[in-house]
């Protein structure tokens, strides 16, 4: 089936700003609380957001087999698990609505009263019910850079790395939309030159530049998704920032990996963009030596040309840019993460998240963590109103934004924003 919403000649009767990540070749999927306090999945091109259950009742997916809740609900779990036919299918369907050339709903005031919402008539939401999620450590920059701070460099990379997707399995309850704030954590670190460990506020908090992808239902218990068939079983993506508690993270690692320094927070973009959005920014992913076993070979273009890009805002000062990274440098492609992560027969649900972990560039602009760009500390940031940053403050807000463009056309998945406050402090009786 032909992607026609990929046209790059689409005009949409919408307005849509100058370099909007949101074009009419978009087309992303979100769930949004509407300005009449109703929950509903949705759409956006430009700087308008669309209902799609609204579109739904009044008749525009006519033909498409579709139930009737199916945009009615608070999450996109249930349209994912229609499969890869059916998203296409309304993707298609919704760039022909929104065609300049179509004036069904165009010239329907009535319809567009109750369809159409500015972006600040509406409140994002978190856009699937995320049953499990697996954190990957796939950019070899970022696990050489890593390996080299903390390990011989000379050996910077763990023997297991070059042969399969390292990746550990993430707690979902504490994934949150852009705009949510989150709080510094506490737990036990183990300070330089202590002699027993100690409990308090990490210190080293610190963002780390990812990218995840979405999963619809892939397969049975016991039964693994081929390497062939791993892309048509992911429905999107969106940026990651996979917060960190580095000095809760070194004491606690060992032997069995990242636990109370990760799962205190993690943020996503709240617009999925699909991956046939995504079809036309198709690249080559870096070459792989060893070759890597049979299960895990593909051929063709499995990465995708997205710029990447974090910045800083410290509490009442300005945006300050610290990173800009690109997910083409990713080593282990998307489809060999899901491929190894059911390998083993282990089963993925619809609304399943991956992360891709931190998206490390081959420059020191390019990293995607305070960590790297900082080095450990002994080489800090200078922020524009003369501050300085080895890792994140409370009060500093972290910013991420992802594009894709080629031909005229700009894809993008938006803001991805979060405030970090200080500790929980109980209220006192």
């Amino acid at each position: 089936m032909p992607i026609n919403a990929n046209n790059p000649d689409k005009k949409t009767w919408l307005p849509v700003p100058e370099n909007s990540d949101f074009p009419i070749q978009n087309i992303p999927f979100g769930v949004f609380l509407t300005r009449d306090d109703i929950i509903t999945i949705g759409t956006r091109i430009g700087n308008t957001a669309i209902d799609l259950g609204a579109l739904h009742q009044l008749g525009y997916f006519e033909g498409i087999p579709l139930t009737e809740d199916i945009f009615l609900q608070d999450t996109l779990n249930d349209f994912i698990s229609d499969g890869k036919q059916t998203w296409r299918l309304v993707r298609n369907r919704i760039s022909d609505i929104f065609n300049i050339e179509n004036r069904v709903l165009q010239n329907n005031e009535d319809h567009k009263k109750v369809v159409l919402f500015s972006m600040d008539e509406i409140e994002m939401k978190l856009p699937v019910l995320i049953g499990d999620y697996t954190d990957f450590y796939s950019s070899k920059e970022h696990a050489t850079n890593v390996g080299t701070m903390f390990r011989d460099p000379e050996n910077a990379l763990m023997p297991n790395w070059l042969h399969l997707p390292v990746g550990y399995h993430g707690r979902s309850s504490t994934i949150v939309p852009s705009g949510t704030p989150v709080r510094r954590p506490m737990g036990q670190t183990f300070p330089k030159g202590a002699e027993k460990p100690i409990f308090g506020p990490s210190k080293l908090v610190d963002f780390e530049l990812e990218m995840a992808f979405i999963t619809t239902d892939g397969n049975a218990m016991g039964e693994p998704i081929s390497i062939e068939e791993a892309e048509d079983h992911i429905f999107g993506m969106v940026v990651f920032n996979d917060w960190s508690a580095r000095d809760i993270q070194k004491w606690e690692y060992v032997p069995l990996g990242p636990f109370l320094a990760k799962n205190f927070a993690s943020s996503i973009s709240p617009w999925i963009v699909t991956l046939d959005a995504l079809e036309p920014f198709r690249v080559e992913s870096p070459e792989q030596n060893p070759e890597p076993f049979s299960y895990l070979q593909q051929e063709g273009k499995h990465s995708f040309d997205i710029h990447l890009k974090v910045a800083i805002t410290p509490e009442n000062g300005k945006s300050n840019a610290v990173s800009k990274s690109n997910f083409k440098y990713m080593y282990w492609t998307m489809a060999q993460q899901l491929a190894h992560h059911t390998v083993n027969g282990c089963k993925v649900n619809s609304g399943d998240m991956m992360g891709s972990g931190t998206l490390s560039g081959p420059t020191p602009d390019s990293y995607g963590s305070m960590l790297e760009l900082a080095w450990q500390g002994t080489k800090p940031i200078k922020l524009d109103n003369g501050e300085e940053r080895k890792f994140i403050h409370d009060g500093d807000t972290v910013t991420m934004t992802g594009y894709c463009t080629k031909n005229g056309v700009r894809i993008g998945f938006g803001e991805l924003s979060t405030k970090l406050l200080p500790i929980f402090e109980p209220k006192k009786k």
